[in-house]
Parts: C-alpha cells; structure tokens; sequence
C-alpha cells in the first residue's frame, strides 16, 4: 500500500503568533485552529524540543480541546526533521524498534501550512501517554520521560551525587505516588550486589523488552539516546517497566547535527553511562541473552535486504513534497543520496557489529 502524506492547515491569530515567537523557550501554549481530515479542531499549539527551537523551521507540540481526540489521542507532536537530510530516520527508528518487539510511537509524515502559508513536511508523532497504553490495549501505568541526561540509572552524573533519584525524569501520566516506583527501581539498581542483581531486577524491568531496545539503540547507532530519549513505561499488570524510544532522528550514520557518525561509534554494548546497561551486561545469563536477541537482529532485520524497501519507499513518497518544502527544496540532491547513504551505513554497521560478536 502507498504511504501517503496527508495536508494539515493552521490558522493562528497573529496576535497568539507573535506571543509563541516572543519566548521560544516558553512552553505555554497559545490558542490556535487545526484543520486536519476534513474537521477543523481547536487547539492548544506550542513549540517542542531544545536546541531545534532555534532552527528556523520548528517543530509543535499539539493538544486537541475541541474535539478532544484526534486519530485516538489527545496530543500529537510534529516534529520538523530539520537536520535530518533524509527526513525519515525518526520514523524508520520507530518501524524498526516495533519490528523488535518494542513499544514505540506510531509516525506519520504530513505536509504543514500556517495561515496559509506552506511550512512543508513534518513528522507526526504520537504522543506516549494513556491514549498510547489504550491504543495497544495495555493495561494503564506511570509514564515517565527522560528529559536530559541525569536519566542515567545511577546515583551520579559526572561523578557527582544528583540531588534526587528522579532527576533527569518528568512524568507524564499517573500521579505523585507512582514516583515512588520509579526512585524504588532506580535504587534498586545501584544497591543490588551483583550476585542477586539477576533475580532481583527480573522484578522490577522487563528484561527481554529492554535488551530488544539496547539492540534496537545499538544497531540503529543513537548516541543521544541511552542516558536521554526514551521514556519508561510502568505495566500496572506485571508491575515491570519497559522502556519506548523517543527522538531518534540522530541515527542511522548522522549526528543530531546532520554530520556524518561512523559506523563504529557506538559499542556493542550500548553506552556505559547508562548504568542500567553496563550491570545488565556483567551479568553472563543477560549478556548471553542479548548476544542471541542481537545475533538474531543482524540476520533478519538489521540488514539492508529487509530494510531497503522500506528506505526508498519512504524516500519515493516525499520527494515530490520535499520538492515543495521551503525550507529542504534547496537541498533535494542531499536528500536523493540518502537512501544509499543509509543503507551502506546498515551493511558497515552490520558487519562491524557481527565482527564484535565474535569477541563478545
């Protein structure tokens, strides 16, 4: 079936506009219309992200108040992809994590105007809350995001005591109570002797969903994302939690700049300052684990025969928007070269990975 690229209008008063742009680092929203598969929608608009709000083409975030619910949730992100020469790293990270078996949001291109005005092609992220659990039939839990880099399971940063178990987390569905399972999780991490830490973390993470993220972060090579970028789940049926990738648009051979990563960058073994990799991996029953979850990856999925289809599909489909986009039509030669950019980036990776293996 054809991926198509659906158009969304937003309509803002000037006077709302002038306030989003006043402070870019205001989270705040301002009132605005979205009209979006034949239904007009109003809406709470604001700017997302960090660093990309200072990029020229900016990326929204987008909570529905009447109607309430958009394609069965009540908040979408539209991301602008902008140091992404592709466009399509995000959404191919979260095809690929869900072909592992690990939860992640569900994306849609779309192309963008503003008071009339073509802003070009977005990414459409689902938003990971209680709509994300109902949608998938999960049971209702804590959501928590790791919003900078003190979500690291450890008790430092750079050597230094945090001031709190949770830093570096925000949560975004549940209540004041829940905390308490994730700084109980946390601590049990980093007190755990060594000799208990398999039976005793078995209780509170869901290993194999873990380990299928450490391949999927490992193969797709998101340096960004291991201590950053990912948000933990609390299954209120297993009392585990699980973890769900979130901007991966770092990936597949580029940095978050847009410059080029090489292929060996990241190790096999994911990123040591996540202390919740670095345990799991001393473990010899978990190591051996991941080894097989990942030898099974680079035979099957992580693998340019699998995956090239769905690069150039993906390409195919944008280009004649990204043709349209002011703010990409000027660097479509970029964009053409990145289906065999990515996919030589796969075959170098997979090859580097599996010569690790033989070591591991």
């Amino acid at each position: 079936m054809s991926y198509l690229i659906p158009s969304y209008s937003l309509k803002i008063e000037d006077e709302n506009l002038e306030e989003l742009r006043r402070d870019l680092w205001n989270n705040d929203p301002v009132p605005a219309d979205l009209m979006a598969e034949g239904v007009t929608y109003d809406i709470d608009l604001a700017y997302r992200g960090s660093y990309t709000r200072k990029f020229r083409k900016r990326s929204y975030r987008i909570e529905f108040i009447n109607p309430k619910v958009f394609s069965g949730g009540r908040e979408i992100h539209l991301n602008a992809e902008y140091r992404d020469p592709s466009l399509i790293r995000n959404k191919l990270s979260f095809d690929f994590f869900h072909d592992l078996g690990v939860l992640s949001p569900q994306s849609q291109h779309i192309n963008l105007s503003r008071n009339g005005s073509h802003k070009g092609v977005y990414l459409q992220l689902e938003s990971v809350d209680e709509f994300f659990l109902k949608k998938r039939g999960l049971p209702r839990g804590p959501i928590f995001y790791a919003v900078n880099n003190n979500a690291n399971f450890s008790l430092l940063r750079d050597e230094k005591v945090k001031d709190s178990l949770l830093s570096g987390y925000q949560r975004a569905f549940g209540i004041q109570s829940d905390n308490d399972f994730l700084q109980e999780f946390i601590n049990k991490i980093n007190t755990i002797p060594l000799s208990d830490f398999p039976d005793e973390i078995s209780r509170y993470i869901n290993i194999d969903s873990f380990l299928r993220w450490l391949a999927g972060a490992v193969c797709s090579m998101n340096n960004d994302g291991f201590t950053h970028n990912y948000a933990l789940y609390r299954n209120s049926g297993t009392g585990l939690f699980e973890i769900i990738p979130w901007d991966y648009d770092g990936t597949w051979g580029r940095k978050i700049s847009g410059g080029i990563m090489q292929y060996n960058y990241i190790p096999i073994d994911g990123k040591k300052s996540n202390h919740l990799c670095y345990l799991l991996m001393r473990v010899p029953e978990f190591r051996i684990l991941y080894r097989n979850i990942l030898e099974e990856i680079l035979e099957t999925k992580f693998t340019v025969d699998y995956m090239e289809n769905k690069i150039v599909d993906l390409h195919d489909a944008l280009r004649p928007h990204i043709l349209l986009d002011p703010y990409k039509r000027n660097t479509i030669d970029l964009f053409d070269s990145e289906p065999d950019f990515i996919c030589q980036f796969i075959r170098d990776r997979n090859n580097y990975l599996k010569n690790q293996l033989l070591n591991f």
